[in-house]
């Protein structure tokens, strides 16, 4: 009975790849390199995000403002022409 039980938790153990997360987790600066590059990555991501959602956010707004839509078009063409400005 014993035996059978330390044969599952072994089984499961090798599935779960414990010795390469023991490994791991021992390994101090493994793990510092690990959390740089997702830092970096994350990062990365978030300027990437940012940028291609204000671009698109810019180009709604001028496409509002050459549609002339009444009321908030001359605000929103304000609100461009001073986003190009700070750009260039």
């Amino acid at each position: 009975m014993l035996e059978k039980k330390m044969d599952r938790f072994i089984a499961a153990a090798e599935r779960m790849h414990l010795a390469e997360y023991v490994a791991f987790e021992s390994d101090r600066k493994r793990r510092m390199m690990d959390a740089f590059w997702q830092g970096v990555m994350r990062g990365l991501g978030a300027t990437l995000g940012v940028a291609v959602l204000g671009a698109v956010a810019v180009w709604l707004l001028q496409r509002i403002a050459e549609n002339s839509v009444p009321a908030i078009g001359d605000f929103i063409a304000e609100i461009v022409e001073f986003v190009r400005l700070r750009v260039n």
